[in-house]
């Protein structure tokens, strides 16, 4: 933020004086002398000794130096990745996610990047949580996008969303006569429940144990993507989170009734990449696209 001034003080210090620092800069002498003595009055002491016509730094002047050049040095890196970025016409970025994620609002969003940049080649690995975070940790892939990924994993988090869990009807199904629902008005349907090896189960059995609800769901599956079918399909309802259906409940096939019960607590969704490795342009790219994506989709 203060680019200007550090590039007109490392400037005269490089020329030796303040009109010939002008020359090199293009502007006229007094403006770099305002920036000099703006610089110094903020600080609350000289940058220079004034000696007959010469400029010499005082100590306060190196301690400034330093950092100016340091800063400057700094700022051009930023400015190059920034021309990487936008000027990024090929490469390759990997991200790791669960099914549920792959199979719910990634294919949106992929398509929408492969339109924007069509050289930069995507590969996107399904596997459980666990083999996400391991793979990222590993340096197999740029990102990992997952659920309740712990805060003692010891990766970068980039992005975080928090996703409530509801009922998931058919369009004009009983209970989307009410703006919320709760646990015990949902076991009066068929429920279609996500299996024991997805994140989301634990949450609805505790919150099941905890209202001593007792559930016998019709069908469970690992697939939330089947789940969604079957719920089109009238097969019964199910307890999802609501991007899981994001797509189809813009669709008009499904709709989400949000749970005001205090648990299940919301799954919350994080980006992260492994901490300390260069960045990777195109990562960075899709990891922007990613989250203005969700971003958009938490405000819809």
């Amino acid at each position: 933020m203060h680019a200007k001034v550090l590039r007109y003080f490392a400037e005269v210090v490089r020329a030796g004086s303040i009109r010939k620092a002008a020359e090199q800069l293009h502007v006229v002498p007094t403006a770099v002398n305002r920036q000099i003595l703006n610089l110094e009055e903020e600080l609350g002491a000289p940058l220079f000794d004034r000696v007959r016509g010469t400029l010499k730094l005082t100590p306060v002047g190196e301690i400034v130096l330093a950092h100016a050049r340091a800063t400057l040095r700094e700022f051009e890196g930023v400015r190059e990745r920034i021309a990487a970025v936008q000027g990024l016409r090929q490469g390759e970025v990997t991200l790791a996610t669960n099914s549920g994620l792959a199979g719910a609002f990634l294919p949106a969003l992929v398509q929408a990047f492969r339109v924007d940049h069509p050289g930069i080649r995507l590969r996107l690995l399904d596997a459980p949580v666990a083999e996400v975070l391991r793979n990222v940790q590993a340096g197999d892939c740029d990102l990992g996008l997952a659920y309740d990924v712990p805060d003692s994993a010891g990766f970068r988090v980039l992005f975080t969303s928090e996703w409530p869990i509801g009922a998931v009807v058919p369009p004009g199904h009983p209970l989307t006569r009410e703006a919320t629902a709760l646990l015990s008005d949902c076991v009066g349907y068929p429920l279609i429940l996500p299996g024991s090896a997805l994140s989301l189960r634990p949450l609805l059995d505790g919150a099941f144990a905890r209202s001593a609800i007792r559930v016998s769901p019709v069908v469970e599956s690992t697939s939330t993507a089947l789940i969604r079918q079957l719920v089109m399909r009238g097969v019964g309802i199910s307890l999802l989170n609501r991007l899981d259906i994001d797509e189809e409940r813009r669709a008009g096939l499904l709709s989400f009734v949000p749970l005001r019960d205090a648990h299940p607590r919301p799954q919350t969704l994080r980006l992260v990449c492994r901490p300390g490795t260069e960045a990777n342009p195109a990562a960075e790219l899709l990891a922007r696209h990613l989250m203005d994506g969700l971003q958009g989709l938490l405000a819809a």
